[in-house]
């Protein structure tokens, strides 16, 4: 899989978008995941941009919306981030919550933690309501055993230490416990900018949390990147790639264990 976020089109890096599309093809993966901020401001013209360079890369695809990709700028926009924020979204991308891919070795699930509006200040930061905890992780719980289980939503849905930034999900961290608990491997995420990965302190630290970091100019002490992950019946490997003056090289390895050896000492 790859797995790219916080393009940010309409202030993207324009060179490493572009070496990103060779290298993504040479990685050949079974599926490409955009887990947010394709846009920088929801406008009409970031989504063209969006939608014609993932008609560059392979398929199948997966997408999960973020907080940047509902419109805010402007009176007409602000209307439509109120009543109809997912509008746009949908025409290029499809339903923004809720929606699958399956093959023989993966189960992946997509879930929107953004919101269009909230009732605080900060309407960037993240959310996840029971009703989409329920539902993902009935799904989780339905997949077979030895198949890789894959949430992908936009927030972090507990706080990188030390990251950049915060996402402040509400609900996120009953979110992880369920899905933990449901037998995820992997939660891909965004948003923070920087890529990491850390275990989920649930269930024997078994589900890994994966952030991609952002292909725009938005660099937040990291280069443009994005993430090639691998998992075969042992181990998930996660290859953080970095764009550096022209092309991407390995930026930064994780390897894991999958279950059942990936138990440590948590209860």
């Amino acid at each position: 899989m790859v797995q790219v976020s916080d393009i940010h089109f309409g202030g993207e890096h324009p060179e490493a978008v572009e070496a990103a599309v060779e290298c993504i093809h040479a990685a050949r993966p079974d599926l490409v995941i955009g887990a947010g901020d394709l846009t920088k401001d929801g406008a009409q013209a970031e989504f063209d941009a969006a939608r014609a360079w993932f008609e560059r890369l392979p398929g199948p695809q997966l997408f999960a919306p973020g907080n940047h990709d509902s419109p805010f700028k402007g009176p007409v926009e602000i209307f439509e981030r109120l009543f109809t924020p997912w509008r746009r979204y949908e025409a290029r991308f499809g339903e923004p919550d809720g929606l699958a891919f399956r093959d023989e070795r993966a189960a992946v699930f997509t879930l929107n933690s953004a919101r269009g509006a909230q009732i605080r200040w900060n309407w960037s930061k993240g959310a996840v309501s029971r009703a989409q905890t329920k539902a993902v992780a009935r799904r989780l719980a339905a997949e077979p055993a030895g198949r890789l289980k894959v949430v992908v939503c936009h927030h972090p849905l507990i706080e990188m230490m030390g990251g950049p930034m915060t996402a402040k999900v509400r609900g996120g961290e009953a979110a992880a416990l369920a899905f933990a608990n449901a037998g995820a491997d992997l939660v891909l995420t965004g948003h923070i900018h920087a890529p990491f990965v850390h275990a989920y302190p649930y269930a024997g630290g078994c589900t890994q949390a994966v952030g991609s970091g952002t292909l725009s100019v938005r660099e937040r002490g990291v280069p443009p990147s994005f993430n090639i992950i691998e998992a075969d019946e042992v181990e998930m490997r996660i290859t953080a790639m970095a764009f550096e003056r022209t092309g991407f090289s390995v930026w930064r390895t994780w390897a894991v264990n999958r279950r059942p050896n990936c138990k440590t000492d948590d209860p």
